[in-house]
């Protein structure tokens, strides 16, 4: 079976896959965030934490919520890895230093999981288990919970607590209810079967130490164990990414077969398409849900596609030989699983690799980040996709209106100045963190010094790094020593500012089309279940985004794919 069959088979196989999980999936979320009933487990995290689950929240009171939490799993974070060197189960490893302790807590807090340090190397179980693992659990349940509070402004009819009748309130539910459910209902259940399947099928999970296997050229070789297994689902299922060790989902341990490949990517993409349709029903119209469900698959099917093109689209005979551009990618999934995989974890959230990204073409790597500079939309990560992408509708319903000359309006809500300009924030901060900082560390001397390659590859290094730490992405261009000072303070900041400023935005707008009075559907209203709207909204997405970002592509991968 030549390459490019056994890819576009891949590819076939994972899309069916997701196909069947889409509606159980879906429509179980959806229930999971409309019941009132609260489990036995759940009130007794309510009780630990004195929070009351059925108090509503209008959005200052949520974002509160949001932000309190985060701080705090910030400091904690933090202050285990500080004194890592006394706990037990630290496998002889020294405390973080600050600064990467620093920069590890919030990327793992923002749901980024960048690292600039070796996993096997650095952390111990302990930190590994009770710090880094349970983050992927709870930042992946506030990304659930701000999608779903975003869902419920737009749905403007819910019943108060205990029934009655509809009311249109900015209330948007309780953020410690949402974010208590999204980790016991949806991701702990499918981390614990995910797991099982990974173990047998070959991935480790175990609390043993470092064993030496051998020597090789002269020094030696140490091997870590871990619960590799266990955070290795709740690091594909929460669009995490960040491994137990270095080489991430290139590591045997936790990636070890073909199989297991396709089945990573499938996790990874499964809950954020998914969440299109708990978005249908929440709003009463699952063709809703079907038109953001196609205004993604759409771009995510035309990456892979296009990735699958430069990485097969090879020249030379070391090239044609291998089959493709097998620089940096494991041999035992090859050039289109590869694709696959790198298409998928930048165009959500994710950040695991399974090949490095580095070594990808040139015009391979700028697909990677320009996947990353949508906006992790499409499908985006767990919950941040889903308000990302509603967003960018509310922009492209705007476009529509003013080329009709309408006042606009989505999901039976006007879209006004205030509603317009809290969405134009929200697309305009990411960019600016990643164009500014970028600028800052090529202008400045010493932050050049970390980069291995010189000329648009290295300019890539720099410009990827500051569009995965905003976007909240996580995975990096291999070259680039980005533990320093420098680099683990301001991708720190791009981390938190690329989290929590959109969140704002997100649950402000929330609160004002809450509070609105739905208007009813006339012969002049857009129909944003059409196909119609899709391709507006694939339009508005790829063309907001080359506006802005295509002047540093052009000095980065677009120059070095040309000169190749």
């Amino acid at each position: 079976m030549s390459p490019v069959l056994a890819g576009v088979l891949q590819l076939l196989a994972l899309m069916a896959a997701l196909a069947l999980a889409y509606a159980p999936l879906g429509t179980y979320m959806a229930k999971v965030y409309t019941s009132d009933k609260h489990w036995r487990v759940e009130k007794w995290i309510y009780k630990g934490i004195g929070a009351n689950p059925d108090a509503e929240m209008r959005w200052p009171a949520y974002l509160r919520g949001v932000l309190a939490f985060s701080a705090v799993s910030v400091l904690f974070l933090y202050l285990l890895q500080r004194v890592q060197g006394v706990l037990p189960g630290s496998l002889g490893f020294k405390s973080i230093d600050p600064d990467q302790a620093f920069n590890t807590a919030v990327s793992f807090v923002t749901n980024t999981n960048w690292q600039s340090y070796y996993g096997e190397q650095a952390m111990g179980h302990v930190v590994q288990t009770a710090g880094l693992a349970v983050q992927n659990f709870v930042s992946a349940a506030v990304g659930i919970a701000v999608a779903v509070a975003l869902v419920r402004g737009f749905a403007h009819s819910r019943l108060r607590s205990g029934g009655g009748t509809p009311v249109r309130t900015g209330e948007l539910g309780n953020f410690w209810s949402d974010m208590v459910r999204g980790v016991t209902r949806i991701l702990l259940p499918l981390s614990v079967v995910t797991a099982i399947v990974l173990v047998a099928c070959g991935a480790i999970q175990n609390f043993s130490g470092i064993h030496e296997v051998g020597q090789f050229f002269g020094g030696h070789q140490q091997w870590n164990g871990g619960a590799v297994a266990s955070q290795e689902a709740i690091k594909e299922i929460g669009t995490n990414g960040g491994g137990y060790f270095n080489a991430n989902s290139a590591h045997p341990f936790e990636n070890p077969t073909p199989f297991t490949n396709l089945f990573e990517i499938f996790l990874l993409l499964v809950i954020p398409f998914a969440l299109t349709r708990t978005f249908g029903i929440m709003v009463g119209s699952v063709k809703q849900g079907y038109a953001i469900l196609a205004t993604m698959a759409t771009i995510w099917v035309g990456f892979v596609a296009l990735m699958m093109w430069t990485e097969f689209a090879h020249h030379g005979p070391a090239l044609q030989i291998a089959g493709g551009a097998m620089e940096g990618k494991e041999t035992r999934f090859g050039v289109g699983a590869s694709s696959i995989f790198a298409v998928s974890t930048t165009l959500t959230s994710t950040g695991a690799v399974d090949s490095f990204h580095s070594s990808y073409t040139g015009l391979g790597g700028g697909i990677a980040m320009l996947g990353m500079q949508l906006g992790e939309i499409a499908p985006g990560g767990t919950g941040s996709g889903l308000y990302g992408m509603l967003i960018m509708a509310i922009i492209a319903v705007f476009i529509a209106g003013l080329m009709v000359g309408r006042t606009p309006e989505y999901l039976g809500k006007k879209i006004g100045t205030r509603e317009i300009k809290l969405a134009a924030c929200y697309i305009l901060i990411t960019p600016a963190l990643v164009l500014v900082l970028a600028a800052a560390a090529m202008a400045l001397p010493t932050p050049g010094n970390s980069m291995t390659n010189s000329g648009a590859h290295g300019f890539s290094e720099i410009l990827y790094a500051y569009t995965s730490a905003a976007n909240n992405n996580g995975s990096a261009f291999a070259g680039l020593n980005a533990d320093t000072q420098w680099f683990n303070s301001t991708l720190g900041i791009a981390m938190v500012l690329g989290r929590f400023l959109p969140m704002v935005f997100v649950l402000a707008l929330a609160g004002s089309l809450g509070e609105q009075k739905p208007v009813p559907a006339s012969a002049g209203t857009l129909r944003t279940e059409k196909p119609l709207f899709t391709g507006l909204l694939v339009g508005a997405i790829l063309i907001i985004t080359g506006l802005t970002y295509f002047p540093a592509l052009a000095l980065g991968p677009l120059a070095e794919g040309l000169a190749s």
